[in-house]
């Protein structure tokens, strides 16, 4: 990879290091803006196993999280573990020719049920009962007490460093998590949370790859255009409905907030004693 691509990884980490709301941090991650300097600065174009590939993205989220929190792994050791699992997915994809539309359709299917799986874990979550469940999450998207610029040299060298496995992967190039690497190291307190809601933002990157594949062989910059576009539609409707369901959820509550008013009393009649 480019010096480019080392720059833009340490930017998006940088990014995301400053956001505290992890839903925002997932977002922008999710942006496929070290897919695009993959896909501009190699000669590999996108098949059925760049779209297995956003699977791969977040199995290494899923492991980081399952081996630091669950298992107590150090976080460098985590990531090494989910570099490691996205590294065997990528030998294995790259082994056979994976027809587009199977590997679309495969992928589709997964997300659906990945989406069916979270909601289910995160129903009987739901109700007054989360308060002080959120209340540690929140605290914990403080950031680290690095030095701003000891945190950015820091960020800049693991950059190359994944740049420079990146480059070993041919193909599987494109969907590498180089700023993931670092990102999981910047949201390592809230893992499980962030890879919820990158699942789900990763269909945005489905979405992306799709239309670059069926653009690809009139031009690279046209697909990219393509790409982009399909990943910002993709991504409004997914989180365009999130709002309208919250407004129309606040509307009842304002409602109900509002004390009655008190039925005005009946005139009291003259001339009583």
């Amino acid at each position: 990879m480019t010096w480019s691509a080392v720059l833009l990884v340490t930017a998006v980490v940088w990014a995301v290091s400053v956001i505290r709301s992890v839903r925002l941090r997932a977002l922008v991650y999710s942006l496929p803006l070290p897919m695009t300097l993959a896909l501009v600065s190699t000669p590999y174009g996108v098949g059925g196993a760049q779209v297995l590939g956003v699977l791969g993205l977040n199995l290494f989220f899923v492991t980081v999280a399952v081996t630091h929190h669950r298992l107590r792994w150090p976080i460098l050791l985590a990531d090494a573990a989910g570099i490691g699992v996205y590294v065997a997915l990528s030998a294995g994809l790259l082994a056979v020719d994976i027809p587009f539309e199977a590997a679309l359709a495969g992928t589709l299917v997964l997300w659906v049920a990945a989406m069916l799986l979270l909601r289910r874990r995160a129903r009987p979550g739901a109700g007054p009962g989360t308060a002080p469940a959120e209340a540690p999450a929140v605290a914990e998207t403080r950031t680290d007490g690095l030095p701003a610029l000891l945190k950015l040299v820091v960020i800049f060298v693991g950059a190359i460093l994944t740049a420079l496995l990146g480059a070993v992967l041919r193909g599987m190039v494109v969907t590498f998590p180089y700023s993931g690497v670092l990102v999981a190291v910047e949201a390592r307190r809230q893992l499980f949370e962030f890879s919820g809601h990158f699942a789900r933002n990763s269909l945005a990157l489905v979405g992306f790859l799709t239309a670059y594949h069926y653009v690809q062989d009139a031009s690279s910059a046209v697909a990219l255009g393509a790409g982009w576009v399909a990943f910002a539609v993709v991504a409004a409707a997914l989180h365009l409905p999130l709002r309208r369901r919250g407004a129309a959820r606040a509307d009842p509550s304002r409602r109900a907030s509002t004390p009655l008013r008190p039925a005005a009393e009946p005139p009291t009649p003259t001339g009583l004693p």
